[in-house]
């Protein structure tokens, strides 16, 4: 998949493109509707795939005292928006000035001159523009005026309620991570380089641990313990991992200290990935180390139950 920076990278209108518009944070079951509508539409006329997004997201301009946390990396989107079949992914930089740009311009110039789009697929409550003037009903109109087609994707819903990114942050915060996944169709996930901790783990606790920082921007689960899968170097591991501040010890500062389970590398400074498959309990003060210990046995013990009895584990897992 090609990515585009900026507008001025594309130099004539793609080959008959079929074009979605959207934040995609998270690229959940919804946002793959989309991508997967526009591979379909693309492939009868022989047309090209393009997805435009946002960077930052537009609540992180509109609301600055606000901001959402947001569910993926723009690079972890990328890579999920590739695997859905888009070819071409233009990422625009969403500014203040233009937030105040008129809808029909920014259909006249970036989709119609630009892109040369032939078929574009919404989602059902999607709005752009001044004022969210630019929803469905309005491009369809532009669409008669210009020559392009649109598609209104309805809304995805899982057990009955409808796929958003606002519900899946909720979720997150909550510790349901089996709901989480069964929204975004994949186990959610956290990247980050491996940091030099207090080196407890091994020596006192006897589970060596690798150390993410939680920074505040972050959407961290709710405080507890998980079982995860953790990918290191294309190979992918079980786990448990903590998320909390380590009151045993009376730690301050949110840390994600994952134990991985058959692993004796040392990663300091090395990326991973943490997929978070489900909650076990909540963090808690013990009252002695020995205490401690004999919790994380168990707790191990119990995500290897887990692990062991998935199906598809080692598919999501590759996939990261």
């Amino acid at each position: 998949m090609k990515i585009y920076r900026k507008l001025e990278e594309i130099r004539e209108p793609f080959s008959a493109p079929a074009v979605t518009i959207g934040n995609f944070d998270g690229v959940h079951l919804g946002h793959q509707a989309l991508f997967c509508k526009v591979v379909e539409l693309a492939s009868k006329r022989g047309g090209d795939t393009v997805a435009i997004t946002f960077d930052p997201h537009p609540l992180v301009v509109l609301r600055p005292a606000s901001p959402p946390k947001m569910i993926c990396t723009f690079e972890h989107k990328a890579e999920l928006i590739s695997r859905s079949g888009i070819e071409h992914l233009i990422s625009i930089s969403f500014t203040p000035e233009l937030a105040r740009t008129p809808a029909r311009e920014f259909v006249e110039k970036v989709l119609h001159r630009t892109i040369g789009v032939k078929d574009l697929v919404v989602g059902y409550d999607y709005a752009f523009g001044k004022g969210r003037e630019g929803d469905a009903k309005f491009l369809e109109e532009m669409g008669k005026e210009l020559g392009f087609k649109v598609h209104v994707i309805p809304p995805y819903r899982v057990d009955g309620t409808i796929v958003s990114s606002t519900k899946i942050r909720e979720l997150v915060s909550k510790g349901e991570m089996r709901k989480v996944a069964a929204m975004l169709g994949r186990f959610y996930q956290i990247r980050g380089v491996v940091q030099k901790g207090k080196r407890r783990g091994g020596p006192l606790v006897g589970f060596p641990t690798a150390n993410l920082h939680i920074y505040p921007h972050d959407l961290c689960p709710k405080e507890g313990v998980y079982v995860v899968q953790v990918i290191h170097d294309l190979c992918c591991y079980g786990g448990v991992v903590n998320i909390g501040t380590n009151p045993t010890f009376g730690d301050t500062g949110l840390v994600a200290e994952v134990h991985i389970f058959d692993f004796d590398k040392t990663i300091y400074g090395h990326r991973i990935k943490v997929n978070f498959i489900q909650r076990l309990r909540d963090e808690k003060r013990f009252p002695s180390v020995e205490a401690l210990s004999a919790q994380i046995s168990r707790d191990v013990e119990q995500a290897r139950e887990v692990l062991a009895r998935e199906a598809g584990l080692n598919r999501a897992c590759i996939e990261g």
